[in-house]
Formats: structure tokens, sequence, C-alpha cells
């Protein structure tokens, strides 16, 4: 990675895109989000952050709606 800052998704705009530097959170945190696709070194991009709600983003091909606080436990880093 390009020693840019390390930051929660939820504070990531519309539109921009990042790579998941860690997860913070307890094991099933970690476990539920893994299962969703989202693991360290993963590029996701910010399809819909209204700053109020879940945020939607994709990962490859696909979306995930992510809650507020889950979002705010995923690190990473913009790319």
């Amino acid at each position: 990675m390009s020693g840019n800052s390390v930051l929660p998704l939820g504070f990531l705009q519309t539109g921009r895109d990042a790579v998941v530097s860690d997860l913070a959170g307890g094991r099933s945190l970690r476990q539920r989000l893994t299962d969703m696709g989202v693991v360290r070194g993963t590029r996701v991009k910010v399809v819909k952050n209204d700053m109020g709600g879940p945020l939607i983003i994709s990962i490859g091909e696909g979306r995930l709606a992510v809650g507020r606080g889950m979002a705010l436990r995923i690190m990473v880093e913009v790319v």
C-alpha cells in the first residue's frame, strides 16, 4: 500500500475506492465480515454513503449493504 492514511470505511464519501487494511471488532464480527467477502486486502468502492444510514459498497461485481456501526469497524486505506 502507498502510505495513505487508514480510516474507518464509514468516513469515506460516495465514489471513493479503498483497500481493507484491518477489521476492528470481536471474533463474531470479523467472521461475519469475512463471510461477506470483506477481508484484509479487498478493494471496495463506496456506492452510497449518505452519512446517516447503511453504506452500499461494491466488492468485485457484487454490492453489499453495511450497517453504520459495522462500517466504522472496517479500517481502510484510500486508493
